[in-house]
């Protein structure tokens, strides 16, 4: 398994338990396909440089976790097919980071 970490951006328009609800689907897709979701930080609400989708803000959320390569467009175009996710960015991590268990995020 390789190490990963996923980048989120949800529209403005959504409240906090919304963007909780769609990492959480996001934390299930992955436990789906035999990955490891090690942890999970929101980083808040934050402006864009330019505007996405005629949004000016979105909520910003980083994912870690590990899973078989193969997996990784799969992940990518469900992500994409989800009206509620702006943008979503994964990359290889160099390493995970210590923690005992997963946050709920």
């Amino acid at each position: 398994m390789e190490t990963y970490e996923a980048m989120y951006i949800f529209p403005d328009r959504l409240k906090d338990d919304e963007v909780d609800g769609v990492l959480k689907n996001a934390r299930g897709e992955i436990e789906r396909l035999g990955g490891r979701v090690v942890s999970g930080t929101r980083l808040g609400r934050r402006p864009f440089a330019r505007p996405i989708k005629k949004t000016h803000y979105g909520h910003y959320a980083v994912v870690m976790f590990s899973i078989d390569k193969e997996h990784i467009p799969t992940l990518q175009a469900r992500a994409r097919l989800n009206e509620e996710v702006l943008r979503v960015q994964i990359v290889r991590a160099q390493s995970l980071p210590v923690t005992a268990a997963a946050p709920e995020a």
